[in-house]
């Protein structure tokens, strides 16, 4: 699988990577994470994104593949209260929360560690940011990024403090191409990227049942894309390699619980970057649906 190198951090990253959501929320059983990770690495992916708040995804992770963690870039996130009494950003609660990370990951360690989807507010007053520093001067975090859209990602961006931002960015949710990615690689900063297929929310044709979906099949519903009406394969293949195509992302975050998606997302990607007139009808369908007026989504 093709790699790129995360902004200034030196990994070299591949350009999909494992999205630990949906296995952790579906309650994924731990012999299918088995083998849905490992047969990941064994196709070439090297970078599996997970969080605090995911469940049981960073244990399963952890006791799938930590024997294996020379293979991989470990990604986590930090900020949410779930088996804690304190609140949200909380900094006693946080620095708990990591040390249960990283027990729960079965590693000293994590490649990077980001906040998630901080407000802007918190970030501005700086507390968050300096104990992540801290994290990373006592090497329980190689790097620090945060993870979040809209005008936090942008103050995220502007503090010049983090060395990458994860964001959402896909066919239906473009506004960091212009907001805040550009400014991110002036910066020397890694972009990776969320939700880069729009959790396929045309799939069935039908209005999802998950609220986490309904807003990007509305807004494709406006924007129809006529490479939506092609095999799922191929229109899940097109929108990914769009993501891909966007300057100064290096990697695109995907989740499945299927084993086996994995060899075929590689093949999708392999195609490479989509052809500039498709890139262009793309962004100007978006632009016209949308008239400045669809945030990123968290």
């Amino acid at each position: 699988m093709k790699q790129r190198i995360l902004g200034s951090t030196g990994m070299k990253v591949s350009i999909l990577g494992f999205g630990g959501a949906e296995i952790g929320q579906e309650q994924v059983e731990q012999q299918t994470v088995d083998a849905l990770l490992n047969g990941a690495l064994d196709a070439g992916l090297n970078v599996i994104d997970t969080g605090e708040c995911y469940q049981y995804s960073e244990e399963r992770i952890g006791k799938a593949v930590s024997h294996r963690r020379n293979d991989f870039y470990l990604f986590t996130k930090i900020g949410h209260n779930q088996g804690f009494e304190e609140d949200n950003w909380d900094l006693g609660m946080m620095e708990h929360s990591l040390e249960r990370s990283l027990k729960r990951l079965n590693t000293d360690y994590v490649d990077l560690l980001q906040l998630h989807n901080c407000p802007e507010d918190l970030l501005r007053r700086g507390e968050v940011i300096s104990l992540l520093q801290k994290f990373k001067e006592q090497g329980k975090a190689r790097f620090i990024g945060c993870s979040a859209d809209g005008a936090a990602a942008q103050y995220a961006v502007q503090t010049g403090l983090f060395d990458t931002l994860q964001t959402s960015l896909n066919i239906a949710d473009q506004e960091a191409i212009e907001r805040t990615i550009p400014e991110a690689v002036r910066r020397g900063m890694g972009v990776i990227a969320k939700r880069p297929i729009a959790n396929a929310a045309w799939r069935t044709g039908n209005r999802p049942e998950a609220a986490y979906h309904q807003e990007y099949w509305e807004r494709l519903r406006r924007l129809r894309y006529h490479f939506l009406n092609a095999p799922l394969p191929e229109s899940i293949g097109t929108a990914l390699r769009f993501t891909l195509s966007v300057p100064g992302v290096q990697t695109a975050i995907v989740g499945t619980t299927r084993p086996g998606r994995w060899e075929e997302n590689a093949r999708l990607v392999s195609q490479g970057a989509l052809p500039m007139e498709a890139i262009a009808e793309i962004r100007g369908r978006w632009q016209e649906a949308s008239a400045g007026q669809w945030p990123g989504q968290v």
